[in-house]
């Protein structure tokens, strides 16, 4: 019968140590060989808080079902700063390019209900909004009018595998 144990790791940065180790321990499941398999699958995420899943069995096989971080923490992530505007209608904290909404975009996307990835990034720049980040040191709210009139087509055009 399979166990789960659920745990908020830094992304590309786990080590057998808390919180992650003593979860682990008492279970049949090789840790360092779980580790490498969560920092190798979030390595994208470098530092950021990431939720994991490990699913384990009585043998020592283990699956890991690697989350993706809210999108206020990917913003920040991107930015480079802690916490948002206290007033972010008028104070702004820091500002993204078109390219690092589209980073975001590209890495939220399977957890958000937008189909196409021009609406991802709408979703993303709503989070701009309400923390206080300006996109290309315009407002958020003119460039999610931009984007609905085609303004980053080109930019935020999915990649083609």
């Amino acid at each position: 019968m399979a166990e789960t144990i659920e745990v908020l790791v830094a992304g590309g940065q786990v080590d057998p140590g808390p919180p992650l180790g003593p979860e682990l321990g008492p279970t049949p499941v090789d840790v360092q060989a779980v580790v490498q398999d969560i920092n190798d699958q979030t390595a994208a995420f470098d530092g950021t808080e990431v939720p994991v899943t490990i699913e384990y069995e009585e043998d020592g096989s283990f699956e890991i079902d690697v989350g993706v971080p809210p999108t206020a923490a990917l913003v920040k992530d991107e930015a480079g700063f802690e916490t948002g505007s206290g007033e972010p209608a008028d104070e702004f904290v820091a500002d993204l390019s078109i390219e690092q909404v589209k980073t975001i975009a590209e890495q939220k996307h399977p957890d958000l209900l937008a189909y196409e990835l021009t609406e991802a990034a709408k979703e993303i720049v709503g989070t701009c909004v309400s923390l206080g980040v300006t996109i290309e040191g315009d407002d958020p709210r003119e460039v999610a009018a931009q984007i609905d009139d085609g303004a980053y087509d080109d930019t935020l055009a999915a990649e083609t595998a």
